[in-house]
């Protein structure tokens, strides 16, 4: 039997969108255009989009043609050294996932990406041009490499960013979104184009500018600051934080009293880093009333005693203790100096409202309240009624936004304390916080002797804040630690986080004490199953790391 196709109509606005629904509806539905309904529609249905591909493919009309594009940029760094280069291939082909499972003692070469970019970025060198589209693809996949891959990709990357869909987000990751930014000398421009440019230049402008004339920056802010968006006055009040200066609390008492709730309590914090300002001295105030030393407190039951035949024995003195009374109402003075007036949910609004006078308060406060005790005797004193936890809280919060080193070394305590951390740091985050205020050997060495004391169950988050390469004691003090769990003969992979920050962070020239450890040992009875093993196997990936880490070092330093 013949079959006629059923006539094709000429293209119109639409055909192929109209074709679509029709499949989508069904041809008992909707019949295609130029057929009837029955059983030859959807046969009609095919033809007619059988047409429109070809038509659709081959009956594009000449365009104008596009405009050429500019040639990418100069990059006036130097290039790689040839051996650096190549690694960088080797870190980029490597991808998570790629490696099919388990590693064995190959390194894991993803998380030495990070490492390589901060140093070749600290040495000033750019990319080569043909690794630059990998080196999108991977700061594409992972956020946490954006800045940096970006920082040595270089002004390249922007150009081929904007000739990409795919690398846009690098454009916006970009302050400006790769905009060129005026010369900061040149004054009619950089107002023009604070006036008048997108958000994203103005942003990278007005941060650009304070990192180089604080003062200039503030007055540039207040020039357009009454006619901002509130989303937008937050995010300029948050560039002041670089380079804050008593300077700067006239224009962020002026902010207290912003229309928007988000931009007083960020204008009251920068005010309250500032322990020299108007704000600070009023949370002193407050804060002080609520504080107080109670020399009566004492743990006997009676003032005397006797003994037979023996004259009344006194009593101990009563020990000095500190005494709260949390504010009873949060006034409007308090909502306006950034405190928060209702309570989280299961927080009581007393306590939240102590909390917060106490973080805002200069900790110099409360030597001159507490009889001229330095932080580690006040941090010593019992606190009455339970009122301990809520008050040592709120000094970690002050000690690290003041970057107060005195009081972190007193809330921390000992590492070797029964309640590491001391009385005051309540979580293993607002340990790492504290630490974060002290310089980078004496971080390393609470570290150490946390670990030496408590093992390497609770200490991952503490050695995420500790500077890379681990110091001397630290990278002794985590192997020690990884031997003894390997010698009690559980699975190395309880560790495995630890061990993972061991292979970025050890300073490789620790290698060498390593070799001990590569042979399997004899297993005890009460060992995991194969567990000596799979340790060997961990500590050859930890050395063959170490020395990858300082051939990399090594192709960096090359002439």
């Amino acid at each position: 039997m013949t079959r006629t196709s059923a006539p094709v109509d000429a293209p119109v606005t639409g055909a192929w969108e109209g074709l679509v629904t029709t499949a989508l509806l069904g041809t008992d539905r909707r019949t295609p255009p130029g057929s009837a309904p029955g059983p030859d529609a959807p046969v009609a249905l095919l033809d007619a989009a059988a047409v429109e591909t070809v038509r659709r493919r081959a009956g594009l009309r000449p365009a104008r043609a596009a405009e050429r594009p500019q040639p990418a940029p100069e990059d006036p760094r130097p290039p790689l050294p040839p051996a650096a280069a190549h690694r960088l291939g080797m870190l980029l082909a490597d991808r998570p996932g790629t490696s099919g499972g388990r590693r064995g003692t190959a390194p894991d070469l993803v998380e030495l990406l990070p490492q390589w970019l901060a140093a070749a970025n600290a040495r000033g060198f750019a990319p080569p041009p043909q690794a630059l589209p990998a080196l999108l693809d991977a700061a594409r996949g992972r956020t946490d490499l954006r800045p940096a891959a970006l920082e040595f990709a270089g002004p390249r990357a922007l150009w081929l960013a904007r000739l990409n869909p795919d690398w846009r987000f690098a454009l916006r990751s970009t302050p400006g979104g790769g905009a060129a930014l005026p010369h900061l000398e040149d004054d009619d421009r950089v107002q023009q184009l604070w006036e008048e440019g997108l958000f994203a230049e103005r942003v990278a402008l007005l941060s650009a500018l304070r990192s180089r004339e604080p003062a200039a920056a503030r007055a540039l802010l207040a020039t357009t600051w009454a006619t901002e968006r509130a989303e937008d006055r937050l995010m300029f009040l948050d560039s002041l934080r670089t380079g804050l200066t008593p300077d700067d609390e006239p224009f962020l008492e002026q902010a207290l009293a912003d229309r928007s709730r988000n931009v007083r309590a960020t204008a009251a914090e920068l005010l309250s880093a500032l322990p020299g300002s108007a704000l600070a001295a009023r949370m002193a105030v407050r804060a002080a009333a609520c504080v107080a030393i109670d020399h009566a407190h004492s743990t006997g039951t009676s003032q005397e005693t006797r003994t037979a035949d023996a004259a009344p024995v006194p009593a101990p003195a009563p020990a000095p203790a500190i005494v709260v009374e949390a504010p009873h109402e949060c006034d409007p003075g308090m909502e306006r100096d950034g405190v928060v007036a209702k309570a989280p949910a299961g927080r009581g609004e007393r306590s939240w409202w102590f909390g917060q006078l106490v973080e805002a308060a200069p900790l110099g406060t409360w030597s001159r309240r507490l009889g001229g005790r330095t932080p580690r005797e006040i941090v010593a004193l019992p606190v009455a009624d339970d009122w301990q936890g809520e008050l040592h809280a709120a000094w970690c919060r002050a000690a690290v936004r003041q970057r107060d080193a005195e009081w972190s070394r007193a809330l921390l305590g000992e590492p070797s304390a029964p309640e590491a951390g001391g009385p005051g740091a309540v979580s293993l985050a607002e340990r790492a916080k504290l630490l974060g205020t002290l310089g980078a050997d004496e971080r390393a060495e609470w570290v150490a002797g946390f670990i030496a004391t408590h093992g390497l169950s609770e200490a991952f988050q503490l050695l995420g804040v500790c500077a890379v390469p681990w110091a001397p004691p630290l990278g002794r003090a985590v192997v020690d630690a990884l031997n003894i769990a390997r010698d009690a003969g559980s699975y190395p992979w309880s560790f495995s986080g630890v061990m993972g920050l061991a292979e970025r962070c050890l300073d490789p020239s620790e290698s060498g004490r390593l070799d001990a450890l590569l042979a399997v040992p004899d297993e005890p009875e009460n060992a995991s199953p194969g567990a000596g093993g799979y340790w060997a196997e961990a500590f050859q990936r930890l050395v063959t790391t170490l020395r990858l880490r300082a051939a990399m070092a090594e192709e960096l330093s090359a002439p």
